[in-house]
């Protein structure tokens, strides 16, 4: 899986930008796998792992009164940490998991729910819906790999529309 996490890095750095991860059932496995590469630190900020709902509250800004109505499994908890923890950490890009590795269900969500979210520069938000099969570690190394796929189309997708404004358009 370190190829993917090299990929995102080497975008981020091309382009002189930084990363910083908030993640709750991963629990430090987005950070693990990004630090894994070497010259990481050049644009991966941090992380914080929000595993207790209140430190998503308390930590990252996620609002009290969605994660009462919601819970910590919900898409809009999960851009609300992307978003969080890149204003805490002062990224340019923020990233997100949040879900139910199991082995029980969490706030009425099934086993292998999952949620990864990315939050970027100029307004950019995307969050992905994961429904895995597997066990606890199943669950949580594939959650990994998603955010890490998603984030870097999002990058190539944001370089693609940068290209066009700077290019008027075409």
């Amino acid at each position: 899986m370190t190829s993917a996490a090299a990929r995102v890095l080497r975008q981020l750095q091309e382009r002189g930008e930084t990363l910083a991860v908030a993640e709750s059932l991963t629990g430090g496995l987005v950070a693990a796998e990004l630090t894994d590469v070497p010259g990481a630190s050049q644009c991966f900020r941090g992380s914080v792992t929000a595993y207790a709902t209140p430190l998503k509250r308390d930590v990252l800004g996620v609002d009290g009164a969605l994660l009462d109505e919601r819970g910590a499994v919900d898409p809009s908890v999960a851009e609300a940490m992307a978003s969080g923890v890149r204003r805490v950490l002062d990224a340019d890009w923020g990233v997100s998991t949040t879900g139910v590795a199991g082995p029980e269900p969490q706030d009425g969500k099934a086993v292998g729910t999952v949620f990864v979210a990315v939050s970027g520069p100029r307004g950019v938000r995307k969050v992905a819906e994961l429904r895995l099969n597997g066990g606890r570690a199943d669950i949580r190394k594939e959650s990994v790999r998603s955010l890490l796929e998603l984030l870097s189309g999002e990058l190539g997708e944001y370089a693609r529309a940068q290209d066009t404004e700077q290019n008027g358009g075409n």
